[in-house]
């Protein structure tokens, strides 16, 4: 089920090591410590405007966005043609492609197995915000 999570305003900070990661041959980095890094300064950029979104179901696979993963959605970015919205359908929650075009609104999945959703006159249609972070386990 979808989980609204508040932010809390405190600090997060993990160990940031300098320099980047190849993807071929291993390095030890236990001498790179660079700095310590705040998760929130990169993936919280608006605190008061944020949540977080638990996803269920394979609809946003194409976009990255797989059943489990956490979604940290913004209430502040503008939600524009092509961006990956949050939106509230009559009620029920759901993440989806926002599409403007020919004075249609439709919600769109990134999966093939799911047809478009087209904005009907009388249904009611809330953007909670867009979706800014994907949080996904490898």
């Amino acid at each position: 089920s979808s989980c609204l999570t508040p932010i809390r305003h405190e600090s997060c900070y993990r160990p940031l090591i300098a320099g980047r990661a190849p993807a071929g041959f291993p390095s030890p980095a236990a001498d790179h410590y660079d700095k310590r890094l705040d998760l929130n300064e990169h993936l919280v950029l608006h605190p008061e405007a944020t949540f977080f979104l638990r996803v269920k179901g394979d609809s946003m696979i194409g976009a990255g966005i797989h059943d489990g993963d956490l979604l940290v959605v913004d209430r502040s970015l503008e939600p524009s043609h092509g961006r990956v919205v949050i939106a509230a359908l009559d009620g029920e929650l759901t993440v989806k492609r926002l599409h403007q075009q020919r004075g249609k609104i439709l919600l769109c999945a990134d999966n093939p197995n799911y047809p478009a959703i087209e904005i009907r006159q009388g249904q009611e249609l809330q953007i909670w915000g867009v979706v800014a972070h994907v949080i996904h386990k490898v």
